[in-house]
Order: structure tokens, then sequence, then C-alpha cells
């Protein structure tokens, strides 16, 4: 940076000690900016305006997918293979030990391979959403990405913006800025034009213009670099996780604990045997794969979102919008076009020799021709020609609206050199001015009314002559002439979205800072109900009771709120989530980053502010309702996929650990580890399609309900443990499969018992996922093709090995295709009742199972 003498923020109250004029010399710039040349050389010179993001060791960060709880029971399993696995005159267990190493590494690369994908996707769209800033450069102003700032440069800066570097203010009036970011001041400072301003805080009032002294980690927040909390929470998501991971660990560990206290005390086995036996049980047991399918899922998921035109800036965020019960939508800009209108045909004249398009040309002239406002813009734009406003009259002199007036004026003079003076504005303004008899107050009032009731906004007009030619003169008795009804329209998508949202369980409330009036009569034209409140009536005094009702209660129940000031937003969010609601709530403003923040869900709106879009938690690239409710249905499918394979995941634990225990323990029927390896890899494979597959939504918002999670895995694990331990007694005890098949028996040949053994788990144990991945038969939900390919090809390649192999290693031998065939028909018979268990848990968790068999839909 530029040695410059630099107070800390909070003593930067007076103008610093080196003048702006210094500044110029010192940095060899001035006030029209540099060139572009000039920029160029600087850029590299200072380099860009950004501050340095820690580089993470590529080999680090793919070591890091195999530092995990899950990773850990495995690399247990593999120094277990090596290192116990050599008892009993044998050799260790090498096949093993590179089979599990093959695992997590299988594991790893998927998962590196896929984050970095996704990774790189989010940040091309992150790249649109970098700052952009005013800037001077070659003499002309234009909208640059904040990055190219160095010192020397003049931007612009104005409310709502985030300051992009330090930088001294050059001349004009104060503004006020909010540093809390920086300094945790919470009350915005007041900054003068020489004083300087820190990159990092956000502009509360005023537009100045400043000369850039600092950028990049040179400033004062590159230096403090205590950065604005990163939104990487990993909150609930990264318990779930764990939770469930805990779950499958406890469950193995329960496993090998009977195991070890039956095989060595009381049945008195090989050494060698029993650990074979413990491997199995890890290696099966472990949902290895979870970390990896589940950040996937979340990272294809995100982009998908983001071409959607809806921007996740943490990824976590798609599961509380999955869950969203309730948004909280701004009305202007989102339900509404932000486009104000005049409706011509109801336009009142109220005064005589006047008719409704001079009342509309007399608003004309009172409106500014450039560096309009909307009022101004959507007035001039109804003359057959915008030139009219100004044609045949000479501006002497223009108030310009502000908040106390309510109004703007302008004095003119036209063809006859007579001077005149025509105001328009707020209408209680306008009469006012008029000194209106009652009767004709009370008149104007009444269609003030009538159009409130039909959700217009009124604009008063009144004329008056000035016979003294001065402007400053108060002129003749002002004559109120005409109302104007305005009128912002609902967008032609909005009233179809929120019937989808109502449909999908997402009940949207309407806020805005309007009237009463206008809020219920947009409510009433997108179908919304008319249940609307002032925001008043909510933050009174907390036990008071609005039509009989507790205030949560009203928040809870109203369809909208009116005159909502930014702090009342926030206590909206607040009460809902008090009341156990998960809140979406929509923003564009800087004063709306406190509510974005505390919602579970912060969307900021297409053209928001800096301000509101680093509150946000999902960023829109598109304007509307719709998108957010596209966003809701897509989250939704993500989570499913998700919570689809967690209940596979504990599914195939409890089944592998019970099977293969109760088949140790009642045989002494020693299955060889390799195999279980086997099962593993293939099973990877298949499920990583799961994140693409197609699913569909939950029709009601949806969380993570962990106990439906186990209790759907205890039972259909336990099932299909039960199922392995018949087929093995068929097999092994009976006659059933040569008398049923017509084939050779295997009664007393181990070797070919495992391969049917090893065919029979892993047919079924991949199937469930068909059972886990629908919430109907999972016959009737069709699966994405990418996930029906992947299931044939892995148990393609698992018939085949049960068909022909010959290992010795494992001890095991081909058993040939009509065994191969009798156990795909065994399987497919003990398929079918995975559905009806599914059912039937969900009906005694929900006590609604019925309807979701019924309604297929559903």
């Amino acid at each position: 940076g530029v040695p410059l003498p630099r107070g800390r923020p909070q003593r930067d109250r007076r103008p610093g000690k080196v003048t702006v004029d210094e500044v110029f010399k010192t940095l060899k710039c001035d006030k029209k900016g540099l060139s572009e040349a000039e920029g160029e050389n600087r850029l590299k010179l200072f380099g860009p305006n950004k501050l340095e993001e820690k580089k993470e060791s590529k080999l680090l960060k793919f070591l890091g997918f195999m530092w995990n709880p899950l990773s850990w029971v495995m690399e247990i399993a593999a120094i277990m293979a090596i290192a116990l696995a050599n008892g009993g005159g044998r050799p260790p267990d090498w096949q093993d030990f590179v089979g599990i190493v093959t695992l997590l590494f299988i594991n790893s690369t998927i998962s590196y391979i896929e984050e970095a994908n996704a990774g790189d996707a989010a940040a091309a769209l992150m790249a649109g959403l970098a700052p952009k800033t005013k800037l001077l450069r070659d003499g002309s102003w234009e909208e640059r990405d904040a990055a190219i700032l160095v010192p020397g440069d003049i931007i612009s800066i104005k409310l709502g913006d985030i300051i992009p570097a330090d930088a001294r203010l050059l001349e004009g009036d104060a503004l006020k800025i909010d540093q809390s970011a920086l300094t945790g001041e919470s009350m915005p400072v007041n900054k003068y034009a020489g004083q300087e301003v820190f990159s990092g805080s956000t502009v509360k009032q005023g537009e100045l213009e400043a000369v850039v002294i600092a950028t990049g980690v040179h400033t004062f927040f590159g230096k403090a670099a205590h950065l604005v909390d990163s939104t990487n929470n990993v909150g609930h998501f990264q318990q779930v996780l764990t939770a469930i991971g805990n779950f499958c660990i406890i469950s193995i560990a329960a496993g090998m604990l009977v195991e070890i206290i039956v095989m060595y005390p009381i049945q008195h086995r090989a050494y060698r045997d029993g650990i074979d036996n413990l491997l199995v049980l890890l290696i099966g047991g472990i949902p290895i794969a979870m970390p990896t399918v589940l950040s996937v899922t979340m990272a294809i998921g995100s982009h998908r979102l983001s071409q959607q035109g809806a921007i996740t800036k943490r990824m976590t965020a798609i599961e509380e919008m999955a869950g969203m019960d309730v948004l909280c939508s701004d009305k202007t800009g989102t339900l509404t076009l932000n486009k104000l209108t005049v409706d011509k045909t109801l336009i009142e004249v109220c005064s005589k020799g006047v008719d409704k398009d001079m009342v509309l040309l007399y608003a004309a002239r009172a409106s500014r021709v450039e560096n309009q406002d909307a009022i101004d813009t959507c007035i001039v734009n109804m003359l057959a020609d915008p030139k009219e406003a100004r044609a045949g009259i000479k501006e002497v002199h223009f108030l310009p609206f502000n908040p106390v007036d309510k109004r703007t004026a302008i004095t003119y003079i036209d063809g006859n050199g007579d001077w005149h003076r025509v105001s328009k504005g707020a209408p209680e303004q306008i009469i006012e001015l008029c000194k209106m008899s009652p009767d004709a107050e009370k008149k104007v009032h009444t269609l003030i009314a009538s159009y409130a009731d039909r959700g217009l906004r009124s604009l008063g007009v009144s004329y008056q002559q000035v016979p003294e030619k001065n402007k400053e003169s108060a002129g003749d008795p002002w004559q109120f002439i005409g109302l104007l009804p305005l009128f912002d329209p609902p967008r032609h998508d909005s009233a179809e979205t929120i019937r989808r949202a109502l449909h999908l369980g997402v009940n949207v409330k309407m806020i805005t800072g309007d009237q009463l009036a206008i809020g219920k009569e947009t409510g009433r034209r997108l179908g919304m109900g008319t249940n609307m409140y002032p925001s008043t009536a909510l933050l009174g005094d907390k036990s008071t009771a609005v039509d009989g009702l507790p205030i949560d209660e009203l928040i809870e129940k109203a369809d909208g709120f009116a005159g909502v000031f930014p702090e009342h937003k926030y206590e909206i969010v607040k009460r809902l989530q008090d009341k156990k609601h998960i809140v979406g709530m929509t923003g564009d403003g800087v004063n709306d980053a406190p509510a974005l923040k505390k919602a579970d869900i912060g969307i900021a709106v297409d053209d928001a502010t800096d301000a509101a879009r680093s509150a946000s938690d999902i960023v829109l690239t598109e304007p509307g309702l719709s998108v957010i409710v596209s966003a809701v249905l897509t989250s939704r499918a993500i989570f499913q996929r998700m919570k689809n394979y967690t209940i596979y995941a504990v599914s195939i634990t409890i089944r592998i650990v019970l099977g293969f225990m109760l088949v140790a323990l009642i045989w002494k029927f020693d299955f060889a580890p390799f195999m279980v390896l086997i099962i593993a890899i293939l099973n990877d494979g298949t499920i990583m399609t799961i994140s693409k597959d197609r699913v569909k939504p939950s029709p009601k918002p949806d969380s993570w309900k962990l106990d439906e999670i186990f209790a759907t895995g205890v039972v259909l694990g336990t099932y299909m443990a039960l199922v392995t331990v018949v087929f093995f007694y068929l097999a092994h005890d009976t006659d059933f499969f040569t008398e049923t098949f017509g084939v050779h028996p295997i009664r007393d040949n181990d070797r070919q018992l495992m391969a049917a053994l090893y065919l029979q788990v892993s047919i079924i144990s991949q199937a469930l996922i068909f059972v886990t991945r629908s919430r109907s038969w999972s016959f009737v939900e069709r699966p994405g093709f990418l996930l029906l390919f992947a299931f044939f090809a892995a148990q393609l390649v698992a018939t085949a090995i049960a068909v022909y192999a010959d290992w010795d290693f494992c001890d095991m031998e081909g058993i040939g295709w009509a065994w191969g065939g009798a156990i795909w028909a065994f399987t497919l018979v003990t398929y079918l009742p995975l559905d009806v268990l599914k059912f039937i848990i969900r009906y005694s968790i929900s006590g609604k199972g019925w309807n979701n068999v019924q309604n297929k839909a559903s």
C-alpha cells in the first residue's frame, strides 16, 4: 500500500492529517481518475483487490477424505488383516489388506473429483456475484469488478454498497457508514469529505466519490483479516452424519462383542477363523461411502440449483430449503413487477376546466425528466411523447422529492411569459397545500379511500399561478386539480407460483412496506388470502392480543404484513422460529441483512445490494417467486436422495452384522473377508449413481427424521439378515434347492456354499436401494437409467464370480449357472416383502403409511 498515516477506525472521526490533495500528489493521480493503461500497470504492481485465499494442498485434501470416523474403522480392519490375522500357520491376510486400501482409495478419488468439479462450478458462479463498483477510468464512469481497483482510482459509493477498498472521501455531504464488520461498533458513524473509509464497511446513507488508497491485503480489513463469518458452518448436517455413523459403528461393535464372547470362550474356535469373522463385520458393516455419496449429492444438487437461477452460498442450505415451511416474501419486485403504472381510465378530475389529460400533463410537468425516480418515470412515460413534459415552457425552479415534504414541485414560465407552479405528491400533503373546504376535502378523501380499497396508491396534483413572477413568492391559492391512481401489477406467474407453494406445504407470507390496503389488494389478486395486519399491530406490547389472538399465533396465521420496516422483518422471523417453523426470508436492501442472517434460509433476490447478498444463504439470479419454488422442489429432490441413501446404509450395516454373525455362530461357517470386500466395492459403484437418480420430491417439507431412518434400517436389515439365515439353512441342511430347481446338492461342499452365500447377499443387499429410493411400490417408481445400469452391471459381475471363480485364498469354488439362476429366483421372491415392511414402518411411525401405498404419487 501507500505509506499514509492510518488511524484505527474508531478514532477516525476527524479529517485525516494528510489532505486529499496530498493524497492525489502521493498517488500521482487526480479527480479525473486513472487511464486504463495506468490502471493495468498499477494492477501488476499492487496485485488484485482481494484477500489471498489459503491454497489447500491437493494431496492433503485427497487424504482428508480418508480421515473420518468411518474410514478409521476401515483402517483398523486393514491393520487387523496384516497384524492380527497371521495365526494358525497361515501368512498375513494380504489380499484383504490390499482390498481395503483399494476401497478407501476408490472412495477418496470419487469424493475428490466430484467435489473439485462442484467447487469449480460454484466458483464460476460466485465469480458472477463478485462485488462490482462504479469506477472512473479514461474519464468515463462504468461498472467494473472491484478486483481490478488500484490505489489512485476514483470510485463512487452509495447507499447499500459494501466499500470495495480503503479510500478517502472527496467533497460532498457526509456518508453514514456501518463499520460493525470491522470494529464491532453497532451504530453507524458519520464520515465527512477528506476522511478515510474502510474496505468491508457498508454505506447506510448518502452517495460520494472517493479516491482509493489501499487495496487487497494492504487494506485495514486485509490486515485485520478477521473476516466476516464465513458461512461454511457445518451445523446440523454434520450432526446427522455423525449420528448415523455412530449408530453403524455401535451396531458393528455390539456384533463383534457377541462374536468374541461366543466364538472363543464358548465354541473354542481357532484364533485365525475368529479374526476372519470379525473382519467380515468390520468391512461389510461400515457405510464407508456415506460421506462421499452425501457430499457428491449435495454438490451435484447445488450445481443444478444454480442452473435454475438460485446460487447456494453454503451447501447445507439445501437441506434447510427442503424443510422450509414458511416463506416470507417481499411484495415489491418479487411478487409484483416493481414497475408502477397509472390506470388512465381511473384518473379523477377535481377542478373545473381541466380534463384527465390535463391532470396527467401537469403531473408530468412536476416530474423530473432526467435522473428520475420510479414515479416520475411512470408518469412521464404515460404521455404520448415524453418530451411534452417540458414542451413550450421554461423551468425556473424544481423542488425534488424528499421524505419530509413528500411532494415535488416545479415553477415555470409559459409561452406568454406567465409564471405557474405545479406540485404532485402524497395526497395528504397536497390537500394541506390547497386549504380546501371541508366538503371538498371530504370528497377527495372518499376518492382516496375508494382507490385504497382497490389497492391503488393515489397521487395528488395541484396548481397555482405566480403573479409576483418570483420563485420564492407564495403565489395565488393552490387548486387541487386531480388524483392519479398508481399501481404495481403482480407478476404474471406469481398467483400460480403461490398455489404451487401451498400445494408443497410452504406457507407464503407477503411482507410489504406499503399500506395495508395495497397489501390486501395484491394478496387478493394473487389468491394468497387477505388476512393481513399492519406491522404496528404485531410489535406493540408483547402481551397485547389483536383480534383476540396472542401475537405469536397472529404472526403464524397471517397471510402477510403491511407497513413493515426492516427491524420488523427480523422480529417476524424470530417469532416464527420460536414456533418451530423453518423460515425462508427474501430481501434486497442493506437493512434486510439482519433478517436474512437470522432466517434459516436467507434469500437475496435478483438485484439485491452487496450487503444483502453477503448476509444471505442463497442468491437468486432471476426475478420473481417462481425461482424460489423451483429451488424448493430441487432441494427436496436432493434431500430425498440423501435420505434414501442413509436408510439404505443403516439397513446394510444391520443386515451384514446380524446375518453373518448368525451364520458364523449357528453353523460355525467362516465367510471370507475378501468376498465381503468385493460386495462393498461393487456396491460403492452402484451407490455413487444415486446422486443423479430420478426421485419424487416429498410433497411436504422434509427433514432428517432420525427415528424413522433408524427404525426403517433396523427392520429392513433384520429381515434381510433372517432371509440370509433361511437361505443358508435351506442350502446347508436341506435338499430344498435340489428338489425345487433341480440343481446339484452343495450341502457338504463348504467352498460352493461360500459362492452361493456370497451371491445371495450381494444381490439382495444391492436391490434394497430400489426399496429405499421409492415412496410407494419400488417397481412403480422407475429409477434413473444410470442406477439401473450400474445395478445390473455390478450384479452380472457378482454372478460371474459366483458361477466361475475358483479361488483358493478364500476357499471358494464356482457353483455353475443353474445355481446362479436358482439364487436369483429365491432373491426375487424374498425381495417383495421389503416394500410391505417399508409401508408398515412408515404407518406405525406416522400413522399415514397406507395413504402412501394407495397414493402412488405421494
